[in-house]
Formats: C-alpha cells, sequence, structure tokens
C-alpha cells in the first residue's frame, strides 16, 4: 500500500474542523465518566509551515499533536492530511503515513537503546520494506547531513543529549516527511544544544520546506517558529503568525 503524496490542488498540509476530544475516565467508587481535553479546534497548517504550539500542561497540546500524527483519533470533528479525510483512511493507510509522511521527534529521544546510531535512523526503511545494505547506505547519508558521520557506529549511551536528539531527527527525515512533529524536543537539553536543535530545524523547514508543528513550553524556543498557536483548557486562544 502506498502513502499518501502531497495534494498539489491545496497548500493545506493539515485542515481540523470543530475537532473535540474526550477520554472516558473509570472511577470505582463513582462508575465512569468523560473527560473533555480538546474543545472546537479549528486549523490550518500550510505546507511549509513552521509553528509552535505552546501551553501549560494539561491545556491539550499534545492531544492534538497525536491527532496530527495519526497515533489518535478525535471524538468529533474532522481532519483532514495533505487534502485526504484521517476518519476514512484505513489502518494499513495509517501506519503507512505515519512511517513515510510524517517524522517524530519526542523530548525522551525514544531510540532503541540496543542499536547504533545508524541501525535507529535506518529502522523506518526497513519497516517501508527497504534492504538491510541500501536501508544502511540510507541512513549513513542521513546521518552526514546531522553532522553524525563519525558516531553512526555508537550506541545512544555513548552519546550526548544533543547528539541523541540529532541522530532522532535524522530518523524522522529518513523517508522525507512532509511534516515533523516535534513534543517538547529541546526539553532534556541545555541552552547551547537547544539553540543547536532549533538552528538544524530551521534549515530543515527553509530549505527543504518541511512542515514543522512543535510543541514547547519556552518562548525562546517557540521563537524560532513563525508562526505561534496557544492553547489553554482545551482551546485555541491565539493564533499568529510572525510579523
Amino acid at each position: 500500500m502506498l502513502p499518501i503524496h502531497p495534494d498539489t490542488s491545496t497548500q493545506s498540509l493539515i485542515k481540523v474542523e470543530r475537532l473535540y476530544k474526550s477520554y472516558t475516565l473509570d472511577r470505582q467508587a463513582n462508575g465512569s465518566f468523560d473527560s473533555q481535553v480538546l474543545f472546537d479546534i479549528n486549523l490550518n497548517i500550510n505546507q511549509g509551515e513552521f509553528v509552535a504550539i505552546m501551553g501549560h500542561s494539561g491545556s491539550g497540546k499534545s492531544t492534538l499533536m497525536n491527532i496530527l500524527g495519526c497515533l489518535d483519533t478525535p471524538s468529533s470533528g474532522r481532519y483532514w492530511f495533505s487534502g485526504q479525510d484521517v476518519a476514512s483512511l484505513s489502518g494499513d493507510t495509517l501506519a503507512q503515513i505515519r512511517n513515510r509522511n510524517i517524522g517524530f521527534v519526542f523530548q525522551g529521544f525514544n531510540l532503541l537503546k540496543r542499536m547504533t546510531a545508524l541501525d535507529n535512523v535506518a529502522t523506518p526503511l526497513l519497516y517501508a520494506g527497504m534492504n538491510r545494505t541500501n536501508s544502511r547506505k540510507r541512513a549513513l547519508e542521513q546521518l552526514r547531513l546531522t553532522g553524525l558521520t563519525d558516531f553512526a557506529l555508537y550506541q545512544p549511551n555513548q552519546l550526548s543529549g544533543g547528539q541523541q536528539q540529532r541522530v532522532a531527527i535524522s530518523r524522522a527525515l529518513i523517508n522525507q516527511p512532509q511534516l515533523i512533529l516535534a513534543d517538547e524536543p529541546t526539553g532534556n537539553l541545555d541552552s547551547q544544544t537547544s539553540c543547536e536543535i532549533m538552528a538544524l530545524f530551521q534549515q530543515l523547514n527553509l530549505e527543504q520546506n518541511i512542515t514543522i508543528v512543535l510543541v514547547t513550553h519556552e518562548d525562546d524556543i517557540a521563537a524560532y517558529a513563525n508562526r505561534l498557536i496557544r492553547f489553554k483548557d482545551g482551546r485555541v486562544i491565539h493564533d499568529k503568525s510572525a510579523a
């Protein structure tokens, strides 16, 4: 099954209309109840935008990221990715989108500890059906582009936090995705390394036109983006592009 290809008839990569999300929680003494997390979210994010999402813990921003990454589904409302109604897609197609069209970068790096940097980066290609020789060749080239050629055979515990995050970014980029979703990607890094990682995101956005949606608590990190969206209590309270 093939991944979704960009819809050239529209600039909109992400379109969300009237999206709500609630979870059913179970309290043994009082029975179950619904906890509303997102309320009436309406967003358009065009191909090539660099968007920062901010908000206090529990504001709903990470829940939205999971929905945008096809890791979760809304309770109601609609989500289109590259012109395709996500609710109409099969589980296999969604898995292909997550593997080939969306790259994920997390605060905790999420690297496979017993694999080398090279094999961590190559893993999405193996899932996509590429043989090991070609996948490692591609992965080595991707590590070169992020300045990690000399560390290709190192395991994560032999790398600094910044190096681990560069490996994670290389892995996210290996299938040339349209979108990178980055959830607190600098949360475990020092200030200088955070600046280096954010400069890399800017470079990817400007030179490769990759859409980046970034969750952060830090104003100085959000300042690297071209658009800021703020959440409060599950609602968008601010959405403005940089001047």
